[in-house]
C-alpha cells in the first residue's frame, strides 16, 4: 500500500494493517519529513487514544491527517489479531492505494 498527498508519496509497505477499513502503516514505512505532532488526541471506545500528526508536503499542511495509537486498550490487538501499536493511519485527503 502506498499513501500519497500532493503527489508525495509519504508511506509505503507491504505490511498494513486494516482496521475499520484504514490501512495501518508500520512507524519505520512512514517519511517522518512528512510529519509534523499535532496535539489533537481523541479517544476510541475500543482503540483507545489516538494521537495526530499533520501531513506537510513542501509548503503544503493537512492539518490531523495523519494518527496512530501509541498504546492500544486492552483486548484491542486481540480484536484486531495484530499489534498496530505506533502504526499510522491517513485520512483527509491522502491518497491510500495499493502499490
Amino acid at each position: 500500500m502506498k499513501a500519497i498527498w500532493k503527489n508525495k508519496v509519504i508511506a509505503e509497505s507491504d505490511t498494513t494493517v486494516t482496521i475499520e477499513g484504514n490501512q495501518y502503516f508500520p512507524h519505520e514505512s512512514v517519511g517522518k519529513e512528512f510529519l509534523q505532532a499535532s496535539t489533537r488526541v481523541t479517544i476510541c471506545p475500543w482503540k483507545g487514544e489516538a494521537h495526530y500528526f499533520d501531513v506537510v508536503v513542501d509548503e503544503s499542511v493537512n492539518q490531523n491527517a495523519a494518527w496512530y495509537y501509541p498504546t492500544p486498550m486492552a483486548g484491542s490487538v486481540e480484536r484486531v489479531e495484530h499489534d498496530f501499536a505506533g502504526y499510522i493511519a491517513f485520512w483527509n485527503g491522502v491518497e491510500v492505494v495499493e502499490r
